[in-house]
């Protein structure tokens, strides 16, 4: 029985997968053109920020019309898991691994458009690092049609290593300061060589946490854009190379979302999820830019949240049969949502917009 108080008719109306496409593109440009105007910087977001975001757009959400059909002809298609939501179901077969035709592509106009500033090429190399991990992972999955694909101590040890060598490569080229993390009011905090465990963390935690946000159409995307926006703009005027990633990273991101909205045709799989948020963390932590990076990711890391709560909850209340309670219907909690009777266009448009407000109070809280 649906909860009456997650009910669809009072909560929402039920918008398309047009409807959403339109609204996260809105979105995007109004945050872009607003803050250009706060900042009385038109001239440069336009060219550090809009152009970079409009070219890497209409570049992926073309070449998406090419691949697409490409992935369907290898028989890439996604393996549902039965325990989920049932309505998944029939999602089973639409082609993943999409993010083969974002990361590596985003990528490369990033390092064109930024003309191969060592800050993008670090960035690049970790996201596309991330993403090998993550097509292996998918490519395991495929080849056994289950969902197992890389064991999560080898996809952890592999995201550890990444991680461990941004790090260094970081201790060796940047400067001491970067320790020093910048928190709301001028506030500094001195982190000293405990930065650098902190910086590790974050880069598996936040690649992780967007691979759990990927379970919707058009959510992992979406919010992925909004949350590279806010980073790039914050950074557009200080680090443009970066300011420019981000910005390629936003408008990639909205071009897979034309094809990913509801109903999808193409999944970006861990081979997207997993890049998005590995690239996410590094361009908060190489920027210095830690405090507004937990800002723009506060879906995926409540999303992560729901699934700790969940494992905890359930061994915590464990009888003597074995079984335990569950503090959610399932997680992580989009899919609690969809249990209680949202919609999933409904849950995604209203995680936009949380994404959206949260862009905008990393930017004027930093």
């Amino acid at each position: 029985m649906v909860d009456a108080k997650f009910s669809p008719e009072i909560s929402l109306t039920k918008p398309s997968g047009n409807n959403l496409l339109l609204l996260l593109t809105v979105l995007l440009l109004l945050i872009i053109l607003g803050f250009a105007q706060f900042f009385n910087q038109l001239v440069n977001f336009s060219q550090i920020l809009l152009l970079p975001f409009g070219i890497s757009a209409a570049i992926t959400g073309l070449i998406g019309y090419g691949v697409v059909p490409f992935l369907r002809r290898l028989k890439a298609g996604q393996v549902i898991q039965e325990d989920g939501p049932q309505t998944h179901l029939t999602k089973a077969g639409t082609p993943t691994m999409g993010g083969i035709f974002v990361v590596p592509v985003v990528v490369i106009i990033a390092l064109i458009g930024s003309k191969f500033a060592l800050s993008a090429i670090a960035v690049s190399v970790v996201t596309l690092a991330y993403m090998i991990i993550g097509w292996v992972d998918d490519w395991q999955i495929l080849r056994q049609q289950s969902n197992k694909g890389l064991t999560p101590r080898m996809k952890l040890i592999l995201q550890i290593a990444i991680a461990v060598g941004f790090c260094l490569w970081m201790a060796f080229t940047q400067p001491s300061t970067i320790t020093n993390i910048l928190l709301p009011g001028n506030l500094i905090l001195p982190l000293g060589v405990l930065f650098w465990g902190l910086a590790g963390f974050v880069l598996v935690a936040e690649s992780n946490a967007t691979n759990l946000t990927d379970g919707v159409d058009g959510l992992a995307g979406g919010t992925a854009a909004l949350a590279f926006l806010g980073l790039g703009i914050l950074v557009a005027t200080t680090t443009p190379a970066l300011g420019i990633f981000c910005a390629c990273m936003s408008g990639g991101c909205l071009g897979f979302v034309l094809h990913n909205r509801n109903p999808a045709t193409v999944f970006m799989g861990d081979t997207g999820s997993l890049a998005l948020g590995g690239s996410l963390a590094a361009v908060g932590i190489l920027s210095g830019n830690l405090w507004a990076l937990f800002v723009v990711s506060g879906i995926f890391f409540i999303e992560s949240l729901s699934v700790i709560a969940q494992v905890s909850y359930y061994k915590a209340t464990k009888g003597p049969d074995g079984v335990g309670k569950r503090l959610l219907k399932m997680a992580p909690l989009h899919h609690h949502l969809e249990l209680s009777g949202w919609s999933e266009t409904q849950i995604v448009g209203v995680f936009y917009l949380i994404n959206a407000a949260l862009a905008i109070l990393a930017v004027i809280s930093s």
